[in-house]
Parts: C-alpha cells; sequence; structure tokens
C-alpha cells in the first residue's frame, strides 16, 4: 500500500524536498515540485493518469523523489502540468488530454470568482514589448559568478522561510536600505568563458560586486531577518534556475530596465548606464 510523505505536525521544517504542493502561477491549479536528474525543477499534475490516456512523449514517472521524462513500465505515468495548462496555448494539447485541459479551466475559473486566484493582467496592444524591455518579467541574475534565470521581477522575490505563524515569510530580498545590486549590458551567455550568441547582448542583475555573505543570502532565497537566523525553517524551494542563453532565449532582455523616470518611446523610462 502506497502512502505519500508527509510531514510531521511537531516539526519545525514544513518543505518536502520532493512532491512538494503549489499552485500554478498562470491557471491557479495545483500543481507538484520535483526535480529531474539534472537536478532542475520540474512541475507536474498532482495526480497520476493511465497510459492509454497520454501520449508517449509526454510519460513520466517520479522514482525516489526525481523526475524521469519516460514511462516506468507500468500502467500509471505522470504528466508535465505545462501540457494542460489552461493558461498556456503553445504547445498545443494532445487530444487525449483535452477533456483534462477542459475540466482544468473550469476550476480556474471556479477559483477566480471565488477570488482565491487572481491572474495576471493581460498586456495592452502596443504596451507588450516595452513593457517587457524596461520590467523583465523573468530577469537574469548573476550571483556567486553563475547566471540564473529568476521566477519574478527583482523586486517581487520572495522569502522562503517559514515565519513563527508557520507561514511563508512575505518579505522581499530586495531591501530598500540594504544593498542593492547593478543593472549591467553583458555577453549572452550562461556563464564566463562560454561562446556568446551572435550579435546579442543581455540586460543582467549583478550581484557578484556584494559582499559574499549577502550573496549566500540571495542564493538561500532569505530576507535579512531570516538569513541571520538559523532556526527558520524553508517552506518552499527557492525559484533559481540555471540560466541557458538557447532554452531561455526568450527571456533576455536587450535594454536595461527602467530605474530613473527619464521619458523613453511609449512611456517607457529609461535608466542612464553608468561606464
Amino acid at each position: 500500500m502506497r502512502r505519500s510523505l508527509q510531514v510531521s505536525l511537531d516539526g519545525v521544517s514544513r518543505l518536502l524536498r520532493c512532491g512538494q504542493s503549489d499552485r500554478c502561477r498562470d491557471c491557479g491549479n495545483r500543481i507538484e515540485w520535483y526535480h529531474r536528474g539534472n537536478e532542475r525543477p520540474v512541475c507536474l499534475h498532482p495526480q497520476e493518469l493511465p497510459i492509454a490516456r497520454v501520449p508517449d512523449e509526454c510519460r513520466w514517472h517520479v522514482s525516489s523523489g526525481v523526475a524521469h521524462p519516460a514511462g516506468d513500465g507500468s500502467d500509471w505515468c505522470r504528466l508535465p502540468h505545462a501540457v494542460v495548462c489552461p493558461a498556456r496555448d503553445a504547445p498545443p494539447t494532445p487530444p487525449e488530454l483535452a477533456e483534462l485541459r477542459r475540466s482544468l479551466a473550469v476550476n480556474s475559473r471556479r477559483l477566480i470568482d471565488a477570488r482565491v486566484f487572481t491572474p495576471a493582467p493581460a498586456p495592452q496592444d502596443g504596451a507588450a514589448p516595452h513593457a517587457a524591455v524596461c520590467r523583465p518579467a523573468r530577469p537574469v541574475v548573476q550571483l556567486l559568478y553563475v547566471r540564473y534565470l529568476a521566477a519574478r521581477p527583482v523586486d517581487e522575490i520572495q522569502c522562503v522561510a517559514q515565519t513563527l505563524r508557520r507561514h511563508r515569510c512575505t518579505s522581499a530580498l530586495l531591501t530598500s536600505d540594504g544593498p542593492h545590486g547593478t543593472w549591467m549590458l553583458a555577453p549572452a551567455t550562461a556563464t564566463s568563458g562560454q561562446i556568446a550568441l551572435p550579435a546579442a547582448v543581455m540586460a543582467i542583475y549583478e550581484l557578484s560586486n556584494l559582499p559574499y555573505t549577502e550573496q549566500l543570502r540571495w542564493r538561500a532565497q532569505r530576507c535579512p531577518q531570516h538569513a541571520a537566523t538559523r532556526t527558520a525553517a524553508d517552506l518552499a524551494v527557492t525559484e533559481w534556475e540555471p540560466f541557458d542563453p538557447l532554452r531561455h532565449r526568450e527571456h533576455i532582455s536587450t535594454r536595461l530596465p527602467a530605474r530613473t523616470q527619464r521619458p523613453g518611446p511609449a512611456g517607457c523610462a529609461r535608466r542612464a548606464v553608468q561606464p
């Protein structure tokens, strides 16, 4: 008899390293986070499905807490949430999974009507390119001489520590009175020493000039208060994803984000570049 992993109610940590439950930021439906063999996270549909309903290229299985993109020989398999996410248009949903995608879309509408989930506002016509350039939704951050793709804008990256009330800390990593990073243009590479994309530069948020302890705080994704204490456990996994200029090319921004309100095209503020 299979039993799901659980955390003791008397335990300090509320974080499961595998099968951590969460909600999709795009549609609000439940997902589960797992690590792949290359240690990169992947979100899977929380329920197993019969293999007859899932195409071969969409089958995953979990073994010893690690997700693998293939079947395991049984009659059941797991499914990446991105394949059936109702908020995504591409890639097209396989016909075998169209019914599941429609049910998730209905559930998203129920969550929106109940004000449990609020979808991100759709960009207005003519303003999407400038908004994406002036404030990247997923910026590239360099710390400890490694480049990562953040899951949200720099000023919205949230602490993952658990508060005394066993909730996730709502503080942001970037504070008004603490040291800040520097936006700069750099060759579009993952790390130093790699060949850059042809004639491509990108905006990165440089943190390598900060003290070593401050970079460790960002890497652990903790606010200054929880970084100073070792008693608070992590309530969520860190959202850093190793940056790959080929896989993440759509997130490359070729202009610096806005900082000073200097008029630019279509109301987009521009920031002066310091040598």
